[in-house]
This record gives structure tokens, sequence and C-alpha cells, in this order.
């Protein structure tokens, strides 16, 4: 499913990149990514630990917010603040516009069967905002400053590409493989299943880089004062500015090598978890993300298929890389976590 959101001069002028995440919005990311299995070197050490801090109760956020599909926006707003902020504004949503929010979603799923009594029970309801502090305080909250640093970073990027570039080279950039910028159009291919023609009316579009929305926009059509487009961030490949959001590593000390590092050699270390990272990509792809030739970028692959690290399919006359299961724990193992 494709949403088109289309453009004019005006809409172009008032797009802008947000200066902060958005808590709840990426509190969202960060749920629907604990319930999947893609990203184990970034996130598998930390679903593992987040698994683990999560009660039973936890479960209401995570039937309401699940995998794929459709959550109800007073639970996943794109508002801006810090986490308590928001989760504060949370409980502060009129039952009113709990009951129209859930009404929408159940118009494309089923919802769990205590929710359709949620904005008619106070306890229910109570219930459920404490779950989404507590889920809150295990999956975001502890991480909330690198998150913070990882936007900021990748909010440097887009603006040096509007500078050199202008907004088309910031629109191609956001996250090719499901963002396409067809002036004056952009193209958001939706797991949702929203699709359809969105006009912004000269109100623009406010851009939010997630770290835990990896591979999935997402767009807020209801938001004040113009329309949300959550995009991963750090997808400028070719910059060489990719943060990586590895939560189980501790910094290295200045001029440390790690173990993984150590055995593998730097660059071939860093094919090896660029692989990891990008399930499926081509030898052409794995060469720019790494920053090496495509020779030894193959060069690399192959010594690493030879070690039964890395296994490589050809689909008609292009390779495609995926790490295998022993590469993946290598990484994730105290010695690849500094690598």
């Amino acid at each position: 499913m494709v949403c088109r959101i289309h453009f004019t001069v005006e809409d172009l002028a008032r797009t802008r990149v947000a200066e902060s995440p958005s808590p709840l919005l990426e509190l969202g990311a960060a749920v629907r990514t604990l319930q999947q299995r893609n990203h184990p070197v970034r996130f598998g050490a930390w679903r593992r630990r987040a698994l683990a801090g999560l009660r039973p109760t936890d479960r209401m956020v995570i039937d309401l917010v699940p995998a794929g599909g459709w959550a109800p926006t007073f639970l996943t707003s794109s508002g801006a603040g810090s986490p308590k902020e928001l989760l504060e504004q949370a409980r502060a949503t009129p039952r009113s516009h709990i009951r129209k929010d859930l009404a929408h979603v159940a118009e494309w799923q089923p919802l769990p069967s205590w929710a359709h009594h949620l904005a008619d029970d106070p306890d229910l309801l109570r219930q459920l905002y404490d779950s989404l502090d507590h889920v809150c305080a295990v999956l975001l909250s502890p991480h909330w400053t690198h998150i913070t640093d990882e936007a900021a970073a990748d909010r440097g990027i887009r603006m040096r590409q509007a500078l050199t570039g202008g907004m088309g080279r910031l629109m191609a950039s956001l996250h090719p493989r499901r963002i396409r910028w067809n002036p004056p159009v952009l193209e958001v291919a939706m797991l949702s299943g929203l699709d359809g023609d969105v006009h912004l009316e000269g109100r623009g579009l406010l851009l939010v880089p997630s770290v835990f929305g990896a591979e999935t926009p997402t767009i807020d059509l209801d938001a004040e004062p113009q329309p949300v487009l959550r995009y991963p961030a750090g997808h400028d490949r070719s910059s060489g500015a990719t943060p990586l959001f590895a939560l189980s590593a501790q910094p290295a000390p200045p001029g440390a090598r790690s173990p993984l590092t150590s055995l593998l050699g730097e660059t071939r270390a860093a094919v090896l978890h660029t692989i990891a990272e990008h399930p499926g990509c081509s030898t052409k792809e794995l060469a720019a993300f790494t920053g090496i030739a495509p020779s030894s970028a193959s060069e690399h692959a192959t010594t690493l298929r030879t070690a039964g690290l890395v296994d490589t399919v050809r689909h008609r006359n292009t390779a495609l890389h995926n790490a295998t299961a022993l590469g993946v724990a290598l990484l994730e193992s105290p010695a690849g976590l500094g690598s």
C-alpha cells in the first residue's frame, strides 16, 4: 500500500525536521520492534532485557500496539516533550477521543475484547496507563539520551542535505526502500495498509527521525499544527554517518580494539556487522554501506562465507548476503559487542 503525499511550494517551504524525537511515537515503534525479530545485532540484547523486565499486565499495551497494523493514536501520539510529559498527556485524553480512536482501529483489525470497554471503565483505563508507564520505563527511558543523540545527528545530516542538494535530496534519502520522492509527490509504502492521496494544503510536513522505527515509516495525518512523517534515523548511507543502536554495548576505551575486531580485522568485522544489519544486501550495497570498493566487499564476504558467518544467495546476476546464526551469535557475544 502506498500513501501519496502531495506538496505545493508552500508545503515545501513549511516542511521541517523535528528538533527532537517524539516520545510516544518512539515508544510505539519500540513496542513494535520488541515483537519482531529483525535487526538482531542492533536490537537483540535490548529485546532480551526488555522482555525480562516487563510484567504480565504490560501485555495490555502490546495487544493495542501490534507488530504490524494500526495502533490507537492516544497511545502513540506524535507530540513533543519529555517522556514524562507525554505520558501525563496520554492520561488526560478525553474518553470520547479514546472511544473514537478505538473505533477507527477496529475498522482495520480486531481489538482485544477488553478494549471495547476501555473508555467506560476507569479502573481498566488506569491499568492501561500504569502499564504504559512501566513499558516506557523498561523499553525507552533508560535509552532516551542515546535516542535524542542519534536524532540530533540525523537532523544534522538532513540539514546538510537541504543546504547542498535542496529539499529534493533530503526527501529522496529518508528511506529509499519505502519512501520515494517523485516530485511533487512523496510516496510512502505503508505496512499499516494506508493507501491514497494526501494534500497538505500549505501546512507542510514535520519529519521526525526514529531510532526504533528501523524499517517502518508511519504517518500521523491528524497531528497539529502539521502532519507528521516518522522515518528511520541514519538512513543517509552515502554520507557515511550511520548511527548504530547496539544498546547492549559498553563504550570501549579510546583507541581500544574489541576482541571481534582483533579476530577478524576492523574492515571484515564492519562487513559482518553491516550484513547482519542489512539482511539481503547486495555486494554493491555492502560496499556503499561500509565505504569500501565493491571488489573488497566481495572478497570479505567470501571469506566470511567460508568461515560460516555469512550465507550468500544469487538472484539473477546479484549476490545477496545474510548473516548466519553463527555470525549473529558472534556479533551478540561479549567479544562482538564492542565492534
